[in-house]
Order: structure tokens, then C-alpha cells, then sequence
């Protein structure tokens, strides 16, 4: 069975995913917890960490829920981590 190649996201995937990873830490939370609060199996949410999955809005909101943040506060100072790139 041949391996399927990893589909390319826009760094901005990868970037959000560090962020979420970044909260989790910095608020001492556990993925499963933010996971269920978010109404999400903790796979998915482990794969929004990594980058290996864009997410809709809503999904965004949910995990900001989880985190107990908003998502501007998410999302605040994105473009600059992309321009340190």
C-alpha cells in the first residue's frame, strides 16, 4: 500500500497549532480536559497542535472555549510569529 503524501497547509495552520500547544503549557491545562471541553476526541485536537489540520470557525471558537481564552486573544499577534519565519 503506497503512503499517502502529507497535504500542505498555509503556515498560519502550523502557527495556530503552537499557539493552542503554547496555552495548554503556559495554563498548565491537559489536552484531554481542553479536548472535552472543546467537544472534541483529543486526536483531533492533537492534530490542530501539529499543524496537520486546518479547522473551521466554529471548531477555532470551541477550542478557545476549552482553552478559556477568547479567540482574539488566540489569535492576537499571529502575523508577526509568521514574519519571524
Amino acid at each position: 500500500m503506497k503512503k499517502q503524501k502529507k497535504k500542505e497547509y498555509h503556515p498560519v495552520v502550523a502557527a495556530l497549532g503552537k499557539r493552542i500547544k503554547g496555552t495548554i503549557t503556559s495554563k498548565s491545562l491537559v489536552q484531554k480536559n481542553v479536548a472535552h471541553d472543546a467537544d472534541m476526541d483529543v486526536e483531533n485536537l492533537r492534530k490542530y497542535m501539529r499543524g496537520d489540520q486546518e479547522m473551521k470557525i466554529s471548531t477555532l471558537i470551541r477550542i478557545s472555549e476549552g482553552l478559556k481564552i477568547t479567540v482574539s486573544e488566540l489569535l492576537l499577534g499571529i502575523e508577526d510569529d509568521l514574519k519571524k519565519k
